[in-house]
């Protein structure tokens, strides 16, 4: 099986021998393309429409997989039991609709070890549910493809550090594993908010003040990310430099003699 970029890094992310429940399967890629790599144990593909699912359970016969591929037919998790699943994978959705389905039984989430999840929208609320509801953001990524842009996020269960609104909007820098990447996606979202103020400015005078100040805000909290992104960027750059020029990281042993 051979997946989209997009696909195979959200697939990535999925911790090795795990139970996998894929919400919101659809065709069943990801869970043919991990049982293929021998990365994951079971997989149970759910999706709410008939159609879909048929269509994943035909590529499942057809990949000999279907001992390790168990398909059903459920609204979010309203059929999977608590303790089912290690990782919940939910990946192509908007993230309220990802808050909501995970929310709806905090039985399932509860006995969950990791969430992986793709969000199409509402990165930063999702961000701030999940501390809410207890857990960690321990993996970032994103990607480009298509003409667009895919964050996604790995999640454990435990305290969390504290984020800035910088961080609920891009994520920390940190734990980001495509930082250049991230960079583009942090630029087009400086141009879309310039572009905004330019707007109201044209307006001249029919357009509210509070607005005008609103989009000045946004502006120097995309300026600050960027500044903060490409800082995190030149520090890598410096640590590969060093590594390069070493041979070591500076807390690598020497082996001495036997």
């Amino acid at each position: 099986m051979k997946l989209s970029k997009r696909m195979e890094r959200v697939a990535r992310m999925v911790t090795e021998g795990n139970r996998l429940a894929d919400i919101g399967t659809d065709h069943a890629y990801i869970p043919i393309y991990l049982c293929e790599k021998k990365r994951i144990s079971s997989v149970i593909a759910i999706d709410r429409n008939p159609g879909p699912l048929k269509r994943a359970r035909e590529h499942i016969l057809e990949a000999g997989l279907s001992a390790y591929i168990e398909v059903r037919l459920s609204n979010g998790t309203a059929r999977l039991e608590p303790g089912e699943a290690d990782t919940l994978l939910l990946a192509g959705m908007g993230g309220l609709l990802m808050e909501r389905i995970l929310g709806e039984r905090d039985e399932v989430l509860s006995e969950a070890k990791e969430l992986v999840l793709q969000p199409q929208s509402d990165i930063a609320d999702l961000r701030q549910w999940l501390h809410m509801k207890g857990w960690e953001i321990v993996c970032e990524d994103i990607v480009f493809e298509g003409g667009k842009y895919y964050p996604m996020m790995k999640a454990v269960q435990g305290p969390y550090r504290s984020y800035t609104i910088q961080e609920y909007h891009y994520g920390r820098f940190d734990l980001q594993q495509s930082l250049p990447v991230l960079e583009k996606y942090i630029e087009k979202h400086l141009r879309t908010q310039k572009e905004i103020l330019e707007r109201i400015l044209a307006r001249g005078k029919d357009s509210p003040v509070t607005g005008e100040e609103f989009a000045r805000r946004d502006i120097r909290l995309v300026e600050k990310a960027l500044d903060n992104c490409r800082e995190e960027l030149a520090r890598r750059a410096k640590a590969g430099e060093q590594l390069e020029e070493g041979g070591k990281r500076p807390d690598d042993k020497m082996s001495g003699p036997d």
